[in-house]
């Protein structure tokens, strides 16, 4: 029981660590350009990793493991940064969080795709029962979308699932911060070029609200925040413990109030409640 228990923790701080994203992403691409966000937060994480992996003089993965690597990279380097920055140029923050409602259900179902598990028929219920008390929650209190911005959703998410995924099966063998550093310096040379040719040709324009959600998305949703959350679902099982995403619409709401001023409603708390039970009943199952 206590490495399922650890990794329902674990995975419980990296969600809270990633409910900060969208808003920092949201405040950050205010004043830097979506390619030059992406890549910037990928190059900062990958030379902190590369520092934890010299200074603890970690092994070179396998030659099989870089394809796993680079799936990992595509998911949670490139595409969902890219992408979500791409949509929250024309969409809100607390829209965005629609989306986030889909992400345990993507997690899941990678997970049966890539992870090789078979969770029970009724964690399916509780998984979809979860996602529809977040997308209908979302839907009626927030607003700001457009097509353009909720189709680079709905990419993102697929990515992100698959990487989530394909980065948790990996950790079984690697190490949850292993797993993300690799996968960090593996995307490095793509995505250090491509931060020089978006480099902003004007940093007078910047405020501190960017520069601090830029080293927020870097260092604690690049990175940290993957030490944790791939520490849980290698521990916990990546379905169970990926159903915790299904909270972090709400800490995300609480956060977009906070710091973006994002109104949020009073329904919050009794989809919060709902969605624990859900939560709870997809544990139970998985």
């Amino acid at each position: 029981m206590e490495k399922p228990a650890a990794g329902w923790g674990s995975g419980l701080l990296g969600v809270l660590i990633f409910s900060g994203s969208l808003p920092a992403t949201r405040v950050a691409v205010a004043d830097f350009p979506p390619l030059f966000l992406t890549s910037a937060r990928a190059v900062i994480a990958a030379l902190l990793g590369a520092v934890f992996l010299l200074a603890l003089r970690q092994k070179q993965p396998l030659r099989q493991d870089f394809v796993s690597l680079a799936i990992v990279a595509l998911g949670v380097v490139v595409g969902f940064p890219l992408l979500t920055a791409l949509a929250l140029q024309h969409i809100t923050a607390s829209h965005s969080i629609v989306f986030v409602g889909l992400l345990p259900l993507a997690t899941a179902s990678f997970g049966v795709l890539r992870g090789g598990e078979r969770p029970r028929p009724a964690f399916w219920l509780f998984s979809l029962l979860g996602a529809s008390t977040v997308i209908a929650f979302a839907l009626a209190h927030s607003g700001g979308g457009s097509f353009t911005g909720d189709l680079f959703m709905v990419a993102a998410i697929l990515l992100c699932g698959l990487g989530y995924a394909e980065g948790a099966a990996l950790s079984r063998r690697l190490g949850g911060w292993q797993v993300i550093s690799w996968a960090l310096l593996l995307s490095l040379p793509v995505m250090a070029a491509i931060g020089l040719f978006t480099l902003p040709s004007n940093w007078s324009h910047v405020g501190i609200p960017a520069w601090t959600g830029l080293a927020y998305v870097s260092v604690f949703s690049m990175l940290v925040g993957f030490i944790f959350w791939y520490r849980g679902l290698a521990l916990g099982g990546i379905a169970g413990v990926g159903q915790l995403q299904l909270l972090q619409p709400f800490f995300g709401l609480i956060l977009a109030a906070l710091f973006l001023h994002e109104a949020i409603a009073w329904p919050m708390l009794a989809s919060t409640l709902a969605v624990v039970a859900c939560v709870a009943g997809a544990k139970r199952f998985a």
